[in-house]
């Protein structure tokens, strides 16, 4: 059987030590967003890679639960540009379908490579979007579905057992 270790350990990280991710990392880290499978190969996402602390404040002062961007050392904001979609209406929301693949790639990808990171939500909440919106100057067209930061785990934190063979129907509900 093959090792899924690196999968079944993942788990959310929202405290950090001091010390800076690589850029050589954070760049595998994109790549493997950018390995998600996308609707009809549209890939309709956007990253954008944070160091800078005071952007990384600025976030974190105006995200109500993405405060652990105080002391990450980088984010990794993925977003959707929904003037691309393969069906041309602006208000198809296959870029989040994409976005979501593309983030469980990075989540992945972070773990991989011994790092620590927790998904929290921006998109649909109004305020967190314009929140996103302003502090990064995205375009009007391009809507942040979360953000990411990522750093080495302060703590070893425990990854969770999520299994539930209630949830699972063989053949018929």
């Amino acid at each position: 059987m093959t090792d899924l270790s690196w999968i079944m350990n993942r788990k959310s990280v929202r405290s950090f030590k001091p010390g800076a991710v690589s850029n050589e990392d954070l760049e595998k880290i994109i790549r493997a967003g950018m390995a998600a499978p996308s609707a009809v190969n549209q890939q309709l996402w956007e990253f954008i890679v944070v160091t800078d602390k005071e952007i990384l404040t600025r976030l974190g002062n105006g995200l109500p639960y993405a405060k652990m961007l105080l002391h990450a050392p980088a984010a990794i904001i993925v977003c959707g540009d929904v003037t691309r979609s393969f069906d041309h209406d602006p208000k198809s929301e296959y870029w989040i379908m994409d976005c979501s693949a593309a983030t469980e790639n990075i989540l992945l990808a972070v773990e991989a490579l011994g790092l620590g990171a927790v998904w929290t939500a921006v998109y649909p909440d109004p305020k967190r979007v314009e929140c996103v919106r302003e502090v990064l100057r995205l375009p009007s067209t391009v809507l942040p579905l979360n953000v990411i930061p990522v750093g080495y785990p302060a703590v070893d934190e425990m990854p969770k057992d999520k299994w539930k063979p209630e949830l699972v129907h063989w053949n018929k509900w």
